[in-house]
């Protein structure tokens, strides 16, 4: 493939980023911060030479099925649920993404989380923001400690991995539950329900999708660690959402830390009730240097599907 492309890229980017793609490639980004409306994707798969979707943009079989002038699909993050990654090879379309970018950034998000959530950090900060804090006293918001604890990671990802090594410096114990075992120096705890009703903090580390749906739901928590500590800096369907905000209410779940929501950026009502979750909205990566790293990734890929090269990060 020769000569300079069109692109469209549905999200703004970090300035680096867009002053490289800008001088590569015919760029167009949408205007509006939702990202780009359906109709906008439509018209990219029949316009354009790439599309640089974001996770939050929903690219199904439906827009697939459409004849497409897009040959490739170069998305900035590393979840690919948002996309049929089926139906795009049915249509020809090479699909990619950017792991490992985000790995430290994550890892760094699920620790400050547990911190917050454990020492109940979000609740302090309220109450002294509203004016309630009358002064130091021995049992004033008492948390609890990471030290000594033993820490339940779901998957074992590199994310995950990054978190547990993490962790260790804590000075805590991890485990973990995978389909299948992996090369760590950490005990696989064989049922998901097992490691619930062992971790004093249960932190999330699987991708979205059918079959991780709802895997936190109201039969684990209620046979998990009485006390627990719920981390999710995976995907928000992951939890079942009431059933959490139901266990955060009795105290069944001591506290939450929560990067993602399952409708995002709806957040359920009963969540935001909780005074024992901590929300935040999507930060997971949020650094200028991991940001910018992940839309150069994105950005090699695309120079090397033009180059006629296979792209280091192809999923499909």
């Amino acid at each position: 493939m020769t000569g300079r492309r069109s692109i469209l890229v549905t999200r703004r980017l970090p300035d680096d980023v867009e002053a490289w793609l800008a001088a590569h490639f015919d760029v167009t980004i949408c205007a509006a911060d939702a990202g780009a409306t359906r109709d906008e994707l439509a018209a990219a798969l029949r316009d354009c030479d790439a599309l640089c979707p974001t996770i939050t943009d929903r690219i199904d079989a439906a827009l697939l099925a459409a004849d497409s002038r897009v040959r490739v699909i170069a998305s900035f993050g590393a979840g690919t649920e948002h996309i049929d990654l089926a139906a795009a090879r049915r249509a020809g379309i090479v699909v990619t993404n950017t792991p490992d970018a985000l790995t430290d950034t994550t890892a760094d998000l699920a620790i400050m989380l547990m911190l917050m959530a454990a020492r109940r950090a979000g609740e302090g900060e309220r109450e002294l923001r509203a004016g309630r804090w009358t002064g130091w006293r021995p049992t004033h918001l008492l948390g609890t400690s990471l030290t000594g604890k033993t820490l339940g990671l779901v998957g074992i990802g590199k994310i995950a991995r990054a978190t547990a090594t993490r962790a260790r410096g804590f000075g805590m114990e991890v485990v973990y539950h995978s389909r299948r075992p992996a090369d760590v120096p950490f005990r696989r705890v064989e049922s998901l329900a097992d490691l619930g009703a062992e971790a004093d903090i249960v932190s999330l580390h699987v991708p979205g999708g059918p079959e991780t749906r709802h895997m936190i739901d109201a039969a684990f928590l209620g046979h998990a660690k009485p006390g627990c500590i719920i981390v999710n800096t995976a995907r928000g369907s992951v939890i079942d959402e009431a059933a959490l905000a139901d266990a955060l209410r009795d105290g069944r779940v001591a506290a939450a830390g929560l990067d993602v929501f399952e409708h995002e950026p709806a957040v359920h009502p009963d969540l935001l009730a909780c005074e024992n979750a901590v929300l935040l909205p999507h930060l997971g990566s949020a650094t200028v240097e991991t940001r910018t790293a992940m839309g150069m990734q994105m950005a090699r890929n695309l120079e090397a599907f033009f180059a006629g090269l296979e792209p280091p990060n192809r999923v499909a």
